[in-house]
C-alpha cells in the first residue's frame, strides 16, 4: 500500500496540474470508488461541479483536494489506486473509476483503481489549531515527520508509552503518520532493531534514532519518486519510482544483508510480512 513518499509524489504532481482549476463535470464509473461518500453519487457530483480546487494537501498517507467552499475531496489510494492526468479524450483505462473534467478542457483527472480498494469522499474541513484546516475524516491522523509542526520529542514520548512491538507502534498512524510496512522495515534495519522489540523498552536515544531513520529513508525514497514494485505505483504521469533499488530489507528475503552479508529473512507479521537481517536484528531477549 502506498506510504508517505508515494502519496507525496502524487500530491505534488497533482498540485502542479489542478490547483486553481475549476471542475466542470464529474463522472462516477464504479460505485465502490465513492462507497465512503454516504450521500451517494448524485450528491458527490453536484457538490463538485463548478467548484474550484484551491490546493492539494496531505497528512501521512491521506491526500485531499481543498475546494473553494470549505469542503475537501479526501483520496485514499488503497492497494492499487492511481490519480492520473490525461489529455481529454473519449479513450479511458478500463479501470477508470472517476473522471474529472475542468473548465479548461485540455486535461482531465482520472481516478483509476484496478482492485477498487481505494476511493474518494467529500468531507468538511475543520480547524485543528494553528490556523490549519484538515478534513474531518483525517483529524485522528497524527502529523508526519515532514510536517512543519511535527514534534519529534513528543513523538518519542508517545512511542515509549506503547506497550507493543516497536514495528506495530511505528505503523500506528495516530502516533506518527506516513510510515507503512516498507519504511518501517527499512528504519528498523538501519536502527538494528528486531520488529518485535517492545517499544516501551527502548531508550529515549534509541527511539529518537529510529524516528530519525524513518524520516531519512522516506526522504530518500521521495527523492527517487517513491517505491514501485509493480506498474500500479505511479505518479500522475504514469511513471514509476525507483527507490525499490535502494531498499536494504523490505522484499529482499534470501538476499545478502548490505551490512553483514547474512541472508535477509521474512517473518510473518500482522497478516503481512516483515523483513530483517537475523544477525543485525536478532530476536530480543527482553520481556514484553
Amino acid at each position: 500500500m502506498p506510504e508517505l513518499p508515494e502519496v507525496e509524489v502524487v500530491r505534488s504532481g497533482l498540485a502542479n496540474w489542478v490547483s486553481n482549476k475549476t471542475i466542470s463535470s464529474v463522472e462516477v464509473l464504479h460505485p465502490r470508488a465513492i462507497r465512503h461518500h454516504f450521500a451517494g453519487e448524485n450528491d458527490f457530483i453536484s457538490q463538485l461541479t463548478s467548484k474550484k480546487i484551491n490546493s492539494v494537501n496531505r497528512r501521512g498517507k491521506y491526500m485531499w483536494l481543498e475546494l473553494s467552499d470549505g469542503l475537501a475531496v479526501v483520496t485514499h489510494l488503497g492497494m492499487s489506486g492511481q490519480v492520473l492526468i490525461h489529455k481529454s479524450s473519449n479513450d479511458a483505462d478500463k479501470h477508470l473509476r472517476i473522471r474529472f473534467r475542468f473548465t479548461n478542457p485540455k486535461n482531465e483527472m482520472h481516478f483509476v483503481d484496478q482492485r477498487t480498494f481505494g476511493g474518494m469522499q467529500i468531507t468538511e474541513l475543520v480547524d485543528v489549531g494553528d490556523g490549519e484546516l484538515i478534513p474531518e475524516s483525517v483529524t485522528h491522523i497524527a502529523r508526519d515527520p515532514f510536517d512543519s509542526l511535527f514534534d519529534h520529542q513528543s513523538a518519542i514520548s508517545k512511542l515509549l508509552m506503547k506497550k507493543t512491538e516497536v514495528k506495530r507502534a511505528l505503523l500506528d498512524q495516530t502516533l506518527v503518520s506516513g510510515i507503512g510496512n516498507i519504511y518501517a522495515d527499512e528504519s528498523l534495519w538501519r536502527a538494528k532493531l528486531h520488529w518485535s522489540y517492545p517499544a516501551n523498552k527502548l531508550s529515549r536515544v534509541k527511539a529518537s534514532e529510529l524516528l530519525t531513520h524513518a524520516t531519512d529513508v522516506m526522504r530518500e525514497a521521495l527523492a527517487q519518486g517513491g517505491t514501485s514494485f509493480d506498474s500500479l505505483y505511479v505518479n500522475v504521469n504514469g511513471e514509476s519510482g525507483y527507490f525499490a533499488r535502494g531498499l536494504s530489507a523490505y522484499g529482499r528475503d534470501d538476499e545478502p544483508c548490505d551490512r553483514c552479508g547474512r541472508l535477509i529473512v521474512r517473518d510473518a507479521f500482522m497478516n503481512r510480512s516483515s523483513f530483517r537481517c537475523p544477525k543485525c536484528q536478532p530476536k530480543p531477549r527482553v520481556g514484553k
